[in-house]
């Protein structure tokens, strides 16, 4: 099986040597996510697309698969492709009709034509000739060139016909890890998660920094979230997850500081910290999901009074959508389920907070506050590469991983929902369908004389949770990685 990978659309205006660059990336980054599903898998790359040869003939794998490639940054369009030596004008319809015939009943097409190369016809000459043959020896309504019902998409590349059988939306934007790296805040709830998602997008690699105002269920919920956007997202670069113990930095806030004060101040605190990190990394920006006006802290003048800290450069990819775009964008990319139950901690600090905060004023009420804790912090900080996480709760505690199902066992399919569909699990013991993001609420329910194996497709968020439900005493709990 064949398909055709074609390239976002700011890449090909790009001069020669920058196209190049990012193409190659793109190259890097498909490679390694397709692997995954086809180790033998063939890439190819052509100046204008990337030709993708797999051996796969199982119809869920190959769906797995398409699914990946379209969550791969960079890519406008996939086809999944029946590819011919070019033969005569007049024959090309006779590689067209296997493909389509069926498809042409009772209702109207029309023939669309790409082409270059150099040919003894042009592509409209294509388009009249096979469009013709089709109308005559198909069950077709009719042709109707605008807003068809079926379009029958041909692409010819010098001696090569191409028959598009199927046309999968790609990402679009740039690859990632073809743009300068950023450290994002992340918090878990509907909107940090989504500016993280656009700064990957546009080929930002994005490390996640956390501050922890919630104890352990509130770390585990990010990483959750962290892991998942990276999943499905990150192509494998490598990442930090940098976790931040904030909970004296709060505490210190509510004894030290003026209440209508302490939503701004945080948040600058939130912002010192992550430029001393960065400074570490040598990383230019930081990230966070602020828009405007959406809470207190959030008017531009206390942002402008907020930023005042930093000696990087702030991006704030949702700074003017509206919430309800944002909540949108979480349910489209699968980070809104278990973002609905993750609290929003920055926001239970200020009872009165100020919306329109003066430098000065803040200022001396941050000179009430002991430095030294924000010091210790930083020491404080965990990082752990984001494909560790799993293994570094491993070491917490003492969960087997197993690569059969045990007698008597029952399986927790953990998966997303959609991730699930396209690929069922079959074994011989019980399964249960239970999302990652339902299963802190569901733990209670877990019979504690029974065995439970978890399972997702990497193996890593099954980690992650098996470990964690361990910590709280569910110890039958082990992790089925086949």
């Amino acid at each position: 099986m064949k398909f055709v990978v074609k390239f976002f659309s700011e890449i090909t205006i790009k001069s020669r040597p920058v196209r190049k660059r990012l193409v190659a990336k793109l190259h890097y980054n498909l490679n390694a996510v397709v692997r995954e599903y086809d180790p033998d898998v063939v890439i190819k790359h052509d100046w204008d697309k990337l030709q993708v040869h797999t051996e796969l003939q199982d119809p869920q794998q190959i769906a797995a698969m398409v699914g990946a490639m379209r969550n791969v940054a960079g890519i406008s369009y996939i086809l999944e492709v029946a590819e011919f030596p070019l033969p005569e004008l007049d024959n090309i319809v006779e590689y067209v009709l296997p493909i389509y015939a069926g498809r042409l009943k009772g209702k109207n097409f029309a023939v669309r034509c790409k082409r270059n190369g150099d040919h003894p016809f042009k592509s409209v000459e294509v388009e009249r000739k096979v469009g013709g043959a089709l109308l005559a020896r198909t069950e077709a309504a009719g042709v109707k060139l605008k807003q068809p019902e079926v379009p029958v998409e041909l692409e010819i590349s010098r001696k090569t016909l191409f028959v598009i059988k199927e046309r999968h939306r790609g990402l679009g934007g740039f690859p990632v890890g073809s743009t300068d790296p950023v450290i994002s805040l992340i918090s878990g709830g509907f909107d940090s998660p989504v500016a993280t998602y656009l700064t990957m997008k546009r080929g930002m690699r994005s490390h996640f920094l956390f501050f922890n105002l919630g104890g352990r269920d509130h770390e585990i919920g990010v990483k959750e979230v962290a892991l998942y956007l990276w999943q499905k997202f990150g192509c494998n670069q490598r990442v930090l997850f940098i976790s931040v113990p904030f909970e004296e930095v709060v505490a210190e806030l509510l004894t030290r500081v003026e209440d209508s004060q302490m939503g701004v101040i945080l948040k600058r605190m939130m912002l010192r910290v992550a430029n001393q990190i960065a400074e570490e990394l040598e990383i230019d920006a930081l990230v966070t999901g602020e828009a405007v006006a959406q809470v207190s802290s959030q008017t531009l003048r206390n942002l402008s009074v907020i930023d005042e800290v930093s000696e990087r450069l702030v991006l704030r990819p949702l700074v003017a959508t509206d919430k309800g775009d944002i909540v949108r964008t979480a349910n489209d990319i699968g980070t809104g389920e278990f973002a609905a139950s993750m609290p929003e901690y920055c926001g239970v600090i200020s009872v009165n907070p100020t919306t329109r905060a003066r430098l000065e004023r803040v200022r001396a009420e941050e000179e009430c506050f002991d430095m030294s804790i924000l010091e210790r912090a930083v020491t404080n900080a965990s990082r752990t590469r984001i494909d560790r996480l799993a293994e570094e709760e491993l070491e917490r505690t003492e969960v087997e991983v197993l690569s059969v199902p045990l007698a008597e066992s029952v399986i927790i399919d953990i998966r997303h929902p959609d991730e699930e569909e396209l690929a069922p699990l079959a074994v011989h013991v019980p399964v249960e369908k239970i999302p990652f993001y339902e299963l802190h609420s569901k733990g209670d329910s877990l019979h504690p004389d029974k065995t439970y194996m978890l399972y997702c497709g990497k193996g890593v968020m099954s980690r992650l949770h098996a470990s964690h439900l361990v910590e709280s005493g569910c110890l039958n709990v082990k992790v089925y990685a086949p």
